[in-house]
C-alpha cells in the first residue's frame, strides 16, 4: 500500500505517541547517549494527550505518514514555517518516509504564504536537513528538550 501523509486525527494520539516515542529511544542515541534522566526528559511531553492538544492549536500543522494502514511518521509545522518536529518509526527509517514528509511539512509552509522553513535540528537528524537544502546558522539552541540543537533554514521555492 503506497504512503499517505494526512492530517494528524485524534484516533492518531497513541500511534503517533508510540512514533515519537519509538523514534527518540531508538533513532537519537547520539542525542540522549542512553542517558536514563536525558531520555525521561525529552519524551516527557510524548504522551496521547499532549499529542492531541497539538492537533488542537491554532497555527499547528501536525501530520502523519500512514502505510499499510499504519502510522510511521509523524511531523509538524507553524503557520510561521517552522517545522517543530519529524520523525520516523525505526522499522521505517530510510525508506524516505522523513522526506516525504519533510515535502509535505514544506509545502504546508508555502500553503501559508511563507518562504521559509526553519527548524532545530538534533544531531542525529543534521545530515539529513543538509541533504535537503537546509542550511546551518551558528550556535545551538536548547529547543529541542534536553538536547542541544542547531537551528537550520531553508528557502523554499513556491513553485514546488
Amino acid at each position: 500500500m503506497p504512503l499517505t501523509i494526512r492530517d494528524a486525527v485524534l484516533g492518531d494520539a497513541e500511534a503517533g505517541t508510540r512514533v515519537l516515542r519509538q523514534s527518540i529511544t531508538d533513532l537519537c542515541v547520539a542525542d540522549h547517549k542512553n542517558d536514563p534522566l536525558f531520555l525521561s526528559d525529552w519524551l516527557s511531553n510524548k504522551t496521547p494527550e499532549h499529542f492531541r492538544s497539538w492537533i488542537a492549536q491554532p497555527g499547528v500543522f501536525l501530520l502523519v505518514a500512514i502505510e499499510d494502514e499504519r502510522v510511521v511518521g509523524v511531523g509538524a509545522v507553524t503557520d510561521d514555517g517552522h517545522i517543530t518536529f519529524n520523525y520516523v518509526s525505526p522499522e521505517a527509517r530510510f525508506r524516505s518516509i522523513s522526506k516525504a514528509m519533510l515535502a509535505a511539512l514544506e509545502a504546508r509552509t508555502i500553503e501559508r504564504g511563507c518562504t521559509q522553513c526553519t527548524l532545530e535540528s538534533t544531531k542525529t537528524a543534521r545530515r539529513f536537513y543538509v541533504s535537503n537544502g537546509y542550511a546551518e546558522a551558528i550556535g545551538t539552541t536548547d529547543s529541542c528538550g534536553p538536547a542541544p540543537c542547531a537551528p537550520m533554514s531553508k528557502t523554499l521555492d513556491a513553485k514546488v
